[in-house]
């Protein structure tokens, strides 16, 4: 039963115990713009606050899951104000440099990614084409991850002087000498790749994902809504004890100082990088 319209940044569905959350920017591979980070955080809290959802699916329009931020569709707005949801750094539209920049990524960027990981219910991320940069960071803090065997998975900002997403969990979702050659080359990784390292549970063939992907969350969906909920729990806090929580704070700060490093040195903060660039490079 949709409930959302169908030209909104986000659809939303919910089909007995299963909610998908469906990015809904095809012809932009959908690509993550404000107004499309904001409407998954209202799709993720009202599957939180529907006691008929067990279990939440993140899925994306089109051929491809998602190509990461938008750094230069017609609807970028970066510029614009939002009503903070995920932290209480200042509105960075009316900042300059630095400060405008680290405020906004602090909300939409790690702070939207951590909450979102906390959501006391499992959330299984359906993945087909593309899942680049920002793509990864949505399908990182899923419990699960389905892919169709047409998907890849790359990180190619390093190109742009970075050191990989804000949201690095790189070396908690795959080993760390995998998840150095997968930033220092920037190239992609097939579904089946993904699959050998542990950082995916299935593939699947393309026209099978969303059935492959509902049957997994019906079949997590019989299980106790608390016991799925203390077992999540579980589950992060073991990786936080691993350092994850610590190590995306320390790196989100080297994440900043590359970006006014290429501010100082560079055409721009992103080392004179576009869509197109980026693109090219890692094809």
């Amino acid at each position: 039963m949709p409930t959302v319209p169908d030209d909104e940044p986000v659809r939303y569905e919910r089909q007995g115990p299963v909610a998908t959350v469906t990015m809904n920017r095809p012809d932009y591979r959908n690509a993550q713009n404000s107004a499309l980070t904001y409407a998954l955080d209202r799709a993720f809290y009202r599957a939180a606050d529907d006691d008929e959802v067990k279990v939440v699916v993140l899925a994306g329009a089109g051929k491809h899951f998602s190509a990461g931020h938008d750094i230069g569709t017609p609807d970028r707005d970066a510029h614009l104000p939002f009503d903070r949801k995920a932290g209480l750094w200042w509105d960075h539209s009316d900042k300059a440099g630095a400060e405008s920049r680290f405020a906004r990524e602090s909300e939409v960027y790690l702070g939207m990614c951590r909450r979102w990981r906390e959501l006391p219910k499992p959330v299984i991320a359906s993945v087909q084409g593309a899942c680049v940069a920002g793509g990864l960071m949505l399908a990182w803090i899923c419990d699960l991850i389905v892919a169709s065997e047409d998907a890849f998975f790359a990180d190619p900002v390093v190109r742009m002087g970075i050191p990989g997403v804000e949201y690095f969990a790189h070396p908690w979702v795959m080993p760390p000498r995998i998840a150095k050659e997968f930033l220092y080359t920037g190239d992609r990784m097939t579904a089946q790749r993904a699959y050998e390292i542990g950082m995916i549970n299935r593939v699947v063939p393309r026209e099978d994902l969303a059935s492959r992907t509902r049957e997994l969350a019906e079949r997590v969906a019989e299980m106790p809504r608390m016991g799925l909920a203390l077992t999540k729990r579980a589950v992060n806090q073991a990786e936080d004890l691993q350092g994850l929580h610590t190590g995306l704070d320390s790196v989100f700060g080297l994440h900043h100082l590359a970006h006014a490093h290429n501010a100082e040195t560079a055409a721009d903060s992103l080392g004179g990088m576009n869509i197109k660039g980026m693109k090219e490079a890692s094809s």
